[in-house]
């Protein structure tokens, strides 16, 4: 065993320790009094063996990715790799979901009496209901939104209500929509680490984008669809800022203005775009019209919504308060400030935790290169602008943490954050073990527990 596969095992344990550590702790709590309003901490699931119509489809993609994923990423031609993790991912997100069940798994989460589908009906008329979206925000108000509804601002709904005017309505065409653009969100990712580090990277990041422990709540989760706009959002801004046309910044401002209306916390996105911003700053400078563009397409959003009458900071405001008053449970800081980081590590699996190491590594192997070429003054390695991107992303995890907004469920809300730490990845060697790893991560939580998403 090589010293560095040793390194990596020890990082990969001690997140496992923590991730220990936060199930015993967090289970003596919730027995005792109940403040953590999960059934079995971290993570919102209860402790349920089980198998179902998608357990053997899964075993097998587990399979095929881990011993042949990194060969055919390899061989491909370029424009049909992140095709094929766009496939791959939705059938591993839907083998995971169908292990318990088409009902379960699928079409309750999605017509459960806290989500989206719940409201739909108060959409008859759409401009009245923006108008009046924040009058029932708080828990006491008058005829309050579901839980979901009041926890996001109305782009989330509206989704929903135009797939029912499509004649998508229901559960089934929901968690469908949800799954297979929510899997899109993994070729988001790899187009943007090949625009800003490299092909070489995208290539061996590719099965790790597949087999990630975080289709577990991508199937079914409303997140998993914030998780892809967010995703082509960045994406989009790196291919703007790595010598393709411009207009690419104006689709991913438009992107990231609908995110921002998708969920609140989306906002934080922006640290990502910082980072992917940063790597083309030559391209920021030498190209104003860039800036421009992505500057309009952002607004698009924000001036649609305020002139239909939604006033997204008094919506905030007031959804504060209503996380005061006490929705969902009190739930207590000082155990989901650093619980939330074991439910990041279930998300991203043990593979993830050694290739942060291993960025590490190369951030301090870098240190004396200077800013001015990682920001694209002067010839830096793919892995330092690898890390650059992935520093963004545990930036906004740190952000969104700290915040206090983020207690519990994050397994699903940091989804559009946490998939961008999957590319460190690329670094590792061994990819096989590692990518069994993740897909025996990702099975046993999913055959052991009955999650809420």
């Amino acid at each position: 065993m090589t010293r560095c596969l040793k390194r990596d095992l020890v990082a990969a344990s001690a997140a496992a320790v923590l991730v220990a550590v936060a199930v015993l702790v967090g289970h003596r709590i919730q027995r005792e009094d109940g403040t953590l309003h999960v059934d079995w901490p971290p993570l919102s699931a209860v402790w349920e063996p089980h198998l179902g119509p998608g357990t053997v489809p899964a075993l097998v993609l587990a399979v095929a990715v881990a011993l042949w994923g990194p060969a055919v990423a390899a061989r491909l031609r370029w424009w049909a790799v992140p095709l094929a993790v766009w496939a791959a991912a939705t059938a591993w997100t839907w083998a995971l979901a169908l292990v318990d069940g088409w009902r379960a798994g699928v079409v309750d989460r999605m017509e459960n009496r806290h989500e989206y589908l719940a409201a739909i009906d108060r959409f008859a008329d759409v401009p009245a209901a923006l108008r009046g979206f924040s009058d029932h925000i708080l828990i006491d108000g008058p005829d309050n939104w579901p839980t979901h509804v009041a926890g996001h601002p109305p782009g989330a709904t509206l989704t929903f209500v135009l797939l029912e005017r499509l004649g998508l309505d229901g559960g089934g065409w929901a968690g469908a929509f949800c799954i297979v653009v929510g899997a899109s969100a993994c070729a988001a990712v790899l187009v943007a680490v090949r625009a800003l580090a490299g092909e070489p990277l995208a290539r061996r990041a590719a099965p790790f984008l597949v087999l990630v422990p975080g289709a577990v709540w991508m199937g079914t989760s409303a997140d998993a669809y914030f998780a892809a706009v967010a995703g082509w959002a960045v994406a989009l801004l790196a291919l703007a800022l790595t010598g393709r046309s411009a207009w690419w910044a104006a689709a991913a401002g438009a992107l990231f203005g609908w995110a921002c209306y998708l969920s609140y916390g989306l906002v934080l996105l922006g640290v990502i775009g910082v980072a992917v911003l940063l790597l083309g700053a030559r391209t920021v400078r030498g190209r104003p019209a860039v800036t421009v563009l992505l500057l309009a397409g952002t607004a698009v959003a924000p001036v649609a919504f305020t002139l239909l009458g939604f006033d997204w900071w008094e919506a905030y405001r007031l959804l504060v308060e209503r996380y005061h008053q006490g929705a969902g449970g009190v739930r207590p800081y000082g155990y989901w400030v650093w619980a939330n980081l074991a439910c990041a590590v279930l998300v991203v699996g043990p593979a993830t935790v050694a290739g942060l190491r291993g960025a590490g590594v190369v951030a301090w192997r870098a240190r004396g290169a200077g800013s001015g070429a990682v920001l694209g003054d002067g010839p830096v390695s793919g892995p330092v602008r690898l890390v650059v991107l992935a520093a963004g992303a545990l930036l906004t995890i740190l952000v969104a943490d700290l915040s206090g907004m983020s207690k519990a469920e994050t397994e699903r809300i940091w989804l559009p954050f946490l998939l961008w730490l999957l590319p460190v990845c690329a670094l590792l060697r061994g990819a096989r073990g590692w990518l069994a790893a993740q897909a025996a991560l990702a099975l046993v939580v999913n055959h052991l527990l009955l999650t809420s998403w």
